[in-house]
């Protein structure tokens, strides 16, 4: 069977308004996010059509029309560039506003940390913000390097970093003053059970505790400004440094929380040891094997994520998701349970998450692609699982010299983070075992 492709309906992208046209921010109800919903919901019914018509082919035939899978590559892209670009649109309008449209700013200590701050980045004049750190007894050219950053710049990059971020919008945050976050587990929790009245209470075994750490080391970006842009009084330094950091930051954080080895940087979830979950033990994340090399088994593929959602508890399975690059999520759209229904649905509204068996999706790009004995589908409790530590202080030095004519920033900020409780988070592994 070989199905005709209609060209103008395949077009999906011509009808998408450009990314950039996006000044101000966007309501849930705005008609241009409505009109991305619309787009999505009917590159999706088109990719079901032709998905549909390619296993029919498949059944009729033992292989699949050529042009056939290269329409459903086409509208799968487009089905991408739909939901990225309502995520984009979604994105704007949670954006907290900078500059004009920003609160006035009541404090008087706060306004003059702004004022000597904005002083600072314009002419290089330090004297007033030096003044501030002094009082605060804080050394502002210690070993960080640097000057804070007003208080509202810093709660502003870090909302935006849980925007970008994807395992920071999943975890658990916390804002710590020292260079390390230490916690306590319990291994082994106490032994206890039910007795009688009068029954002999014998003493139980106490808990075995284990400490975990969680270091904060530094994350840096660099941006560039000219003197002209910095003399022009109309310009929102805050509002410009919070936007030239938060892609920088948040592309390295998204590969860190989930490939990061701990050195020098934190320690993503793909990192720790694993193990079959049937034989889980603390300190190890548990694994589901496809029982396919690199690959979905060829029979009945769905009941794998099955799988790994029971391997989960119930009591993490209420706030679990999924997390998978977009490469695999483009996969997993084709599967269908066995009452012929897809097991990736798209969002129902503007700022949810498409879902896949009723559990929300998350994409990052850092984790792998299907192969042999990769690591590729995370599912879990993110909030209970992992834990993003910041260490309060966003600093910046400004730097005349080393690009002229350019102005450097050399803006950091300490982050952290690693597996905080093993048994809420599972693997989904590509391998035989």
């Amino acid at each position: 069977m070989t199905v005709r492709i209609d060209t103008q309906a395949l077009d999906l992208k011509s009808a998408l308004p450009p990314l950039e046209d996006k000044a101000a921010g966007h309501a849930p109800n705005d008609p241009a996010v409505g009109a991305a919903m619309g787009e999505l919901s009917r590159a999706f019914e088109a990719f079901k059509e032709t998905n549909d018509a390619r296993l029919a082919e498949i059944e009729g035939r033992a292989s699949g029309d050529v042009l056939t899978e290269e329409k459903l590559a086409r509208i799968d892209a487009a089905l991408d560039t739909a939901r990225t670009r309502l995520d984009r649109l979604t994105l704007d309008g949670r954006r907290p506003p900078l500059g004009a449209g920003a609160p006035v700013v009541r404090d008087a200590a706060a306004a003059e940390h702004k004022a000597a701050f904005d002083l600072y980045v314009r002419a290089g004049e330090s004297g007033g913000l030096k003044r501030l750190e002094e009082k605060a007894l804080s050394a502002g050219s210690g070993p960080d390097g640097g000057y804070l950053v007003p208080a509202t710049v810093e709660r502003n990059v870090l909302t935006r970093l849980a925007n970008l971020s994807p395992i920071r919008a999943l975890a658990t945050v916390r804002v710590i003053s020292g260079g390390q976050y230490k916690r306590a587990v319990s291994v082994r929790d106490a032994v206890s059970g039910w007795v009688a009245e009068t029954a002999p209470r014998p003493q139980t075994d106490a808990p075995v505790l284990s400490e975990l750490s969680f270091p904060a080391v530094e994350l840096y970006a660099m941006p560039a400004a000219t003197q002209t842009l910095l003399d022009d009084a109309i310009v929102d330094i805050d509002s410009w440094l919070a936007d030239e950091v938060e892609t920088a930051f948040a592309e390295q954080e998204s590969t860190a929380f989930v490939t990061g080895n701990g050195v020098s940087r934190p320690r993503g979830f793909l990192s720790y040891d694993t193990v079959a979950n049937s034989a889980w033990s603390p300190g190890k994340l548990g694994t589901v094997a496809t029982g396919a090399p690199g690959a979905f088994p060829a029979a009945s593929p769905a009941d794998v994520l099955f799988d790994l959602i029971y391997a989960l508890r119930a009591g993490y399975r209420q706030n679990a998701s999924f997390v998978m690059n977009r490469r695999l999520q483009s996969t997993i759209r084709k599967l269908k349970d066995a009452d012929g229904n897809y097991l990736w649905q798209p969002p129902l509204a503007a700022d949810r998450s498409a879902t896949l068996l009723g559990f929300p999706i998350v994409e990052a790009e850092a984790m792998p692609n299907a192969g042999a004995g990769s690591l590729s589908v995370a599912f879990g409790d993110f909030r209970r699982g992992y834990l993003v530590v910041d260490r309060a202080g966003l600093r910046v030095l400004r730097d005349p010299y080393s690009a002229k004519p350019y102005v450097l920033f050399y803006t950091t900020k300490r982050v952290g983070g690693g597996v905080q409780d093993f048994d809420a988070i599972k693997l989904l592994k590509f391998a035989a075992t």
